[in-house]
């Protein structure tokens, strides 16, 4: 390097790069320049503008979250919704969610954005598919959130299109008919999609799930992603109701809906994925799909548990989701990461969940789901500038002496001491490094209780 780096995080216990080879560097270092890691190395570390001392510190590839569903952070553990299976809560809650507009929509994306990036994540999809009549335009709405923050955000363009009348879930008030859908899908890649490199903004396609979009509206929108090369995304095989209703209304099981609509492809990522068989399991596999594992969501809607250790095995991408902050309610994908470890464990074994393989899981699982290997989720040179610094210092973490990586998920509750994106700090020292944090917190406890009131 013959100038100074922009950025150098130096002195780390640990850099785990979650490069192709995983290498681990004791003492390492990471320097980025120009938005993107320009070396990583260990010894003497070069100069820099600007400098972050990693002593003590595990340093990661910031973390990626493959779903999510902001706005849900307006009904957080909400009482009356608590304590039922998916389609009961869901039918409970669209009567609240159908009063939102870009208001509500911008306060909850910047607000759950914020808390992700206090946990690490440095770029976040969300799964965006209630659009209400006069609501506004919701998807600009958030992407404006992303921006003022500075993360890196993958939004979808979601939709539902059947409503209670026609067999569906929602109400009619938050579901549109297919050609208003698409229409909106396309201008929407096309005022908003960035196909660059280190690109800060791209957008999905995501019909919602199989019980909220007829089966047209799935055909046709992986028609329109592959015409505007740009990804594919909806909820699929989350649990038994969801079996039953593919299997009452579409006479099969879910995987082989995907494939009869044209998703059972490399183009897809899906989020939940806690029902397929062996056999769809392989299947999936082949088709190079990714699948967004949700645990903490999948419990709390007792949904089940992803076969994660089987889908990793057959070659299907798994990223991590925080899910939205109605069924989750915590989003830290520190959590997940540990959620993702300790079920694989109950699941498959002991030795089957490993905090590197939820690691694994968290950073470059989530790029892969995200069409961005290589790209997101490592610490290589010409890789984006995302990085999560980690401290293992104090009681928590005494006598965690053996293994960084393993005390970082099995110690703890940790968040991250510093989220760097694109080069540039926006979590330092455990806080969120922008000014306007508490007078959005004040709008948006007006607005959750606002949208409350309706119950």
């Amino acid at each position: 390097m013959n100038r100074p780096a922009d950025l150098l995080i130096a002195n780390a216990r640990c850099v785990a790069t979650m490069d192709a080879e995983r290498r681990e560097l004791d003492g390492g270092w990471v320097a980025i320049t120009g938005g993107l890691i320009e070396e990583v190395g260990t010894g003497a570390p070069p100069t820099a503008a600007q400098t972050i001392d990693a002593t003590d510190c595990l340093v990661t590839p910031g973390l990626i979250n493959t779903h999510h569903h902001l706005f849900q952070n307006l009904t957080r553990a909400f009482p009356p919704m608590t304590d039922k299976p998916l389609f009961g809560w869901l039918q409970s809650l669209y009567p609240l969610w159908r009063a939102i507009d870009t208001d509500e929509v911008y306060v909850s994306a910047w607000i759950g954005l914020a808390e992700l990036a206090m946990s690490g994540c440095t770029t976040s999809t969300d799964h965006l598919y209630l659009h209400p009549r006069g609501a506004g335009d919701l998807l600009t709405a958030e992407i404006a959130a992303a921006r003022d923050l500075g993360v890196r955000f993958h939004p979808t363009r979601g939709s539902m299109s059947l409503s209670v009348k026609d067999g569906g879930l929602p109400p009619d008030e938050v579901v549109q008919d297919d050609d208003t859908i698409l229409a909106a899908c396309e201008a929407a890649v096309g005022r908003h999609h960035d196909p660059s490199w280190g690109a800060m903004t791209r957008i999905a396609l995501a019909p919602c799930s199989p019980f909220t979009v007829t089966e047209s509206l799935m055909v046709r929108t992986a028609e329109l992603a592959e015409r505007l090369d740009v990804r594919l995304h909806t909820h699929f095989a989350e649990n038994a109701e969801d079996d039953a209703y593919s299997l009452e209304v579409y006479g099969c099981r879910p995987t082989e809906y995907l494939e009869r609509t044209g998703w059972l492809t490399d183009r897809t990522w899906v989020a939940h994925c806690v029902m397929p068989n062996p056999d769809e399991i392989a299947k999936l596999g082949a088709a190079g799909l990714g699948a967004a594992h949700c645990p903490s969501s999948n419990l709390i809607l007792s949904s089940g548990i992803s076969p994660v250790v089987d889908l990793r095995a057959a070659g299907v991408h798994v990223g991590l989701g925080v899910d939205g902050s109605s069924s989750a309610d915590s989003a830290s994908l520190w959590l997940e990461a540990r959620q993702a470890m300790l079920l694989a464990k109950l699941r498959d074994g002991a030795d089957a969940g490993t905090a590197r393989m939820a690691l694994d899981i968290a950073t470059r699982g989530g790029a892969a789901c995200l069409g961005r290997t290589g790209e997101l989720g490592e610490l290589s040179p010409g890789a984006v500038g995302d990085v999560a610094v980690w401290s293992l210092a104090g009681p928590q973490f005494a006598g965690a002496l053996a293994d960084p990586v393993e005390a970082w998920l099995r110690c703890g509750p940790v968040a991250a001491r510093d989220t760097v994106v694109a080069g540039r700090p926006i979590v330092r020292g455990g806080e969120l490094e922008h000014p306007r944090l508490g007078e959005l917190l004040t709008e948006h406890d007006r607005l959750a209780r606002r949208v409350q009131r309706l119950a």
